[in-house]
């Protein structure tokens, strides 16, 4: 597929994904929808870890309303989010390597919650999150109902969802629902250095990490230890975890061997 409103590299292990409408603030077509879906399929497929990120000064505001495919009524809405949203964060979400949103400028509306997709948010302190969805008369969608509950409880989330004020990375990060607000200065080479670690771990491990992680939400405490033990089980049995300990013992760098 030739990409034409994003950006798709791979270096070492590691894919790139860059939404590409800096005019735009990477506001979201349906094109763009289309071209992310395949190049986060195509990751999976290739890389040990992805990083999804935005071009010039924004990371992504939402859904582009001046897109031929929104003509903004209730019908065109629901094909939109059952036809082209679902399959976007699903490949974002069920990544089976580790994801990093690395959030450089504004993520709001269905952007922000792109950004909530990704296993791990890394943004830029002048960055801020903002479900702007009720300014327009509207309810979060791609996903936000969903993940926002599970961040940040559902107090915050009823309060983001209801005022739809500006969250700043700062506030987000103290709130839980990102991992990490960084100094811009230093941003754009931590996010490289956190990549990295990732694109060089042990892909095994990472794997049963978010797989295990996820379960807990509907498991009981019997059924969680039980899958532990089977995952913990494998990876026992894997050439990563010889290499971690021959490493660990030597006193050097373990080299995984990836996928």
């Amino acid at each position: 597929m030739d990409y034409r409103d994003i950006q798709y590299s791979l270096d070492n292990g590691l894919a790139t994904v860059t939404l590409n409408r800096p005019q735009s603030m990477n506001a979201l077509t349906s094109q763009m929808r289309a071209e992310l879906t395949h190049a986060l399929k195509t990751a999976a497929t290739e890389a040990r870890a992805v990083v999804l990120t935005g071009a010039g000064n924004a990371f992504c505001t939402g859904q582009d309303l001046k897109d031929a495919s929104s003509s903004g009524n209730q019908i065109d809405l629901e094909r939109s989010l059952r036809d082209e949203y679902t399959p976007m964060l699903e490949a974002l979400y069920d990544c089976p390597v580790p994801t990093i949103a690395a959030v450089n400028g504004p993520a709001a509306g269905a952007g922000a919650n792109l950004a909530l997709a990704a296993d791990v948010v890394i943004a830029c302190e002048s960055a801020y999150f903002l479900q702007a969805f009720s300014r327009i008369g509207l309810m979060p969608d791609a996903g936000g109902t969903w993940f926002l509950p599970r961040q940040i409880g559902l107090a915050k989330a009823m309060g983001a969802a209801l005022f739809a004020e500006k969250i700043s990375a700062r506030q987000a990060s103290d709130w839980g629902m990102i991992w990490e607000a960084v100094p811009d200065a230093e941003f754009e080479s931590h996010w490289k250095s956190r990549a990295h670690h990732l694109a060089t771990g042990p892909s095994l491990a990472f794997a049963a990490i978010k797989q295990a992680l996820r379960q807990s939400t509907t498991n009981s405490l019997a059924d969680q230890l039980s899958l532990e033990a089977h995952l913990q089980g494998e990876l026992g049995r894997s050439r990563d975890f010889m290499e971690g300990v021959t490493a660990f013992v030597a006193k050097r760098k373990p080299e995984f061997e990836g996928r």
